[in-house]
């Protein structure tokens, strides 16, 4: 028995004819084929004409538009393989050339389908290729464009989809357009307006999705802007909670202080010891009645401390400058401790453009270099700190109280 198709030896593809061998190899470059007994399938739909080269191809067919029914034509077109010439296939109407080799006249009664030529410039004009639009029309009835658009995405995939369609003569004349041109345009135009409205649809969607999107994450951010504020908020009320506790501790050990100190004076005066039952009534008195007023002096640190929140408050809206006047004034104090016999780390000349920018402009800079000791001179043109008045102590205090208004980002805030 001749071969009834070409078979490529290295992808196994069937092939009818020597023409699709040819343009398999042009697509693929695949170069090996032979002749093969078993011929290509041909089941031809029952419902819409559409044939398939294969079960497969027929599965997947029924699979897509639920057309069960095939007739299987394979055995009546199946000739055997003529490698000496290819017959060629008309691709016009009329054209009826006949193959110079082989005899055979079934490509001759083989011609383009007649389409509606209005529809086919729609689909044209949507970006579909004509042979794909002419494909998609004659499968799909050449009835309407949306059936001929159904058709096309749900034939997408096939591999004959862009192959111009090819029908008997005898077909032709039974072929013929459901739809008027103007049918045709109404049916366009519902369509373009149908399309255009689910566009609509969906960019309304998309903006709702955002909408809803920029909602989260405002609330997002509105909760986590607020869990900070609680959070600095319990951080400064620790912090004065904390401070209270340092006050009352030192006010409670000048107390005890006060009360050594009485006591001694007491002993050496020859007195006895007061009686703390009869004692404590008069000093619940005394503090009852003194309650509004100050009941020690402030101690030198909390002079210092004092000044330098007044310093930090007078400037509150310039943090920058109030930074480097701690600073200034830090570098003052640690020259001194460094060096107390130098006299020029001890004299400060109050009309230098440098300290007046820097610390003199600065309402409570001048009041803590006095509180470290330093005096103005008769003529007020320096500050001037004696050798014999510095004093270690109020000088480490004050070095003490600056470190801590520089590092302590809550300083002078409550």
């Amino acid at each position: 028995m001749g071969g009834l198709s070409l078979v490529c030896g290295e992808c196994g593809a069937h092939l009818k004819t020597v023409e699709e061998a040819q343009e398999h190899a042009e697509l693929t470059s695949h170069s090996h084929f032979s002749e093969s007994t078993e011929a290509v399938l041909n089941l031809v739909c029952t419902s819409c004409g559409k044939p398939c080269r294969s079960k497969a191809e027929s599965d997947l067919h029924t699979k897509r538009t639920g057309h069960t029914e095939f007739t299987d034509k394979t055995l009546e077109e199946a000739k055997p393989i003529d490698l000496e010439s290819a017959p060629k296939v008309p691709l016009v109407p009329g054209d009826s050339s006949e193959a110079t080799a082989s005899g055979s006249t079934a490509p001759e009664d083989m011609v383009v389908p007649e389409v509606n030529k209005e529809l086919l410039k729609e689909l044209e004009s949507m970006g579909f290729p004509t042979a794909r639009a002419m494909r998609a029309l004659h499968f799909s009835g050449n009835s309407t464009l949306e059936a001929a658009v159904n058709w096309i995405v749900e034939h997408e995939s096939d591999m004959d989809i862009d192959q111009m369609p090819m029908v008997p003569v005898t077909r032709v004349e039974s072929i013929k357009p459901s739809l008027t041109p103007e049918e045709a345009k109404a049916k366009a135009q519902e369509l373009r307006e149908r399309a255009r409205k689910k566009k609509d649809e969906e960019e309304k969607k998309m903006e709702r999705e955002k909408e809803k999107e920029r909602i989260r994450v405002g609330k997002e951010l509105l909760e986590a802007k607020r869990i900070e504020e609680e959070n600095e908020r319990k951080r400064i009320l620790a912090l004065r909670k904390a401070e209270k506790d340092e006050e009352k501790r030192a006010r409670e050990k000048i107390r005890q202080k006060l009360e050594e100190d009485k006591a001694e004076r007491r002993r050496k005066l020859g007195l006895p010891p007061e009686d703390p039952v009869t004692v404590r009534p008069a000093t619940s008195v005394v503090q009852e009645k003194k309650s509004s007023l100050p009941v020690r002096p402030a101690s030198k640190a909390e002079q210092m401390r004092d000044c330098l929140r007044s310093l930090k408050h007078n400037h509150k809206d310039d943090d920058a400058k109030v930074k480097r006047a701690f600073q200034t004034l830090l570098t003052y104090v640690g020259n001194i401790a460094k060096n107390p016999n130098e006299e020029k780390f001890r004299k400060i000349r109050l009309s230098n453009p440098s300290f007046q920018d820097r610390v003199g402009s600065l309402k409570g800079g001048i009041e803590f270099l006095e509180l470290c000791g330093f005096v103005r001179t008769e003529d007020s043109e320096y500050l001037f700190l004696s050798v014999e008045k510095v004093d270690m102590a109020i000088l480490n205090t004050a070095g003490s109280e600056l470190n801590s208004a520089i590092v302590n980002p809550f300083f002078g805030v409550l």
